[in-house]
């Protein structure tokens, strides 16, 4: 039986219904705080001051009635913990006040459990080891496998797993220690502070990505493949199995869209020019690889890393 093969679909933020539109207006509530106290700075220090002391203010009273809230709610009902702690939005304002219900340790995994199907796909993985205190905080020493970190995407997986799954779960951890499976003889370890790493790969030419819901990629069904528009950038997503993987529009091979393109079993083949790309390991055919596109599940919704680029797929 021929996989099913889905039409360019056109996905946008806007179009992606009321619920996603108002998950992205939270998730950049912090940015519009921190440029409204930039802006009062305009009127000297003292206002500046002010106003930070007016945030504090706040959010110390909302912390206040939500440690009391949520003291009341566990108490009825013990299972609202893990209902509150799988809200990302719930989530982050309980990291705010100290009042998530998991430890540091099981908040990372539970991260790196959600970003593990894209590593995999690179033929990767990634486990927590320990969280250790260090001279300017917690340090979190994971150890990556498989040839993820020898894939020339590593340097943008590497970037997504620090920046979105271990900082967003534990902000109060300030450097990663990355161990590889096999050490090299002269090194075992190395303690990357996460901002230093994130300057590195963009100084490498990777942009800063950001961060697109696209809930129609969930209606893919297992072999079937399908384009989409999400952000003014086409990709060609599919599910190998249980796992949705994307890729850029633009075979690595002719430079062509996918367009009509089928999976076979785990291999993406162009209509145009019939080379396959092997899309469960990090998109590589004998002599070329596709542009991954990361995929996170964010509140149950297939959300897309984008950064910009100017290539443009030949038709």
């Amino acid at each position: 039986m021929t996989p099913a093969v889905r039409p360019l679909a056109e996905v946008s933020v806007d179009e992606s219904g009321d619920q996603s539109a108002e998950e992205a207006r939270w998730r950049t509530a912090g940015d519009r705080i921190e440029s409204l106290l930039a802006a009062s700075a305009a009127g000297g220090d003292v206002a500046r001051e002010r106003a930070e002391q007016l945030v504090r203010e706040i959010t110390d009273l909302y912390g206040a009635a939500l440690a009391r809230m949520l003291r009341a709610a566990v108490a009825a009902d013990p299972g609202l913990a893990e209902t509150f702690a799988t809200d990302d939005l719930v989530a982050s304002l309980l990291l705010v006040h100290g009042l998530h219900p998991h430890p540091v340790h099981r908040r990372i995994a539970d991260a790196l459990d959600r970003v593990r199907p894209y590593l995999g796909s690179h033929g990767g993985d990634v486990d927590l080891l320990d969280v250790v205190p260090g001279a300017e905080g917690a340090v979190a020493r994971l150890r990556f496998s498989g040839t993820c970190k020898s894939c020339p995407s590593s340097a943008a997986t590497l970037e997504l797993t620090i920046e979105d799954a271990v900082l967003a779960a534990a902000p109060e951890i300030s450097s990663i220690e990355v161990v590889t499976a096999q050490p090299a003889p002269e090194t075992t370890a190395a303690v990357i502070p996460a901002q230093s790493l994130l300057a590195r790969v963009h100084a490498n030419g990777h942009r800063h990505a950001e961060w697109h819901p696209a809930p129609a990629l969930d209606e893919l069904a297992p072999g079937e493949v399908g384009g989409f528009r999400v952000a003014d950038t086409t990709v060609v997503a599919c599910r190998a199995g249980e796992d949705l993987i994307a890729y850029r529009d633009r075979c690595a091979s002719c430079g062509r869209t996918f367009a009509g393109a089928t999976l076979q079993g785990a291999v993406l083949r162009c209509p145009h020019c019939g080379t396959g790309f092997d899309v469960v390991h990090a998109g590589r055919s004998e002599d070329a690889q596709l542009q991954p596109v990361p995929i996170l599940m964010r509140d149950g919704v297939p959300t897309l890393a984008l950064r910009p680029t100017g290539d443009e797929v030949v038709p």
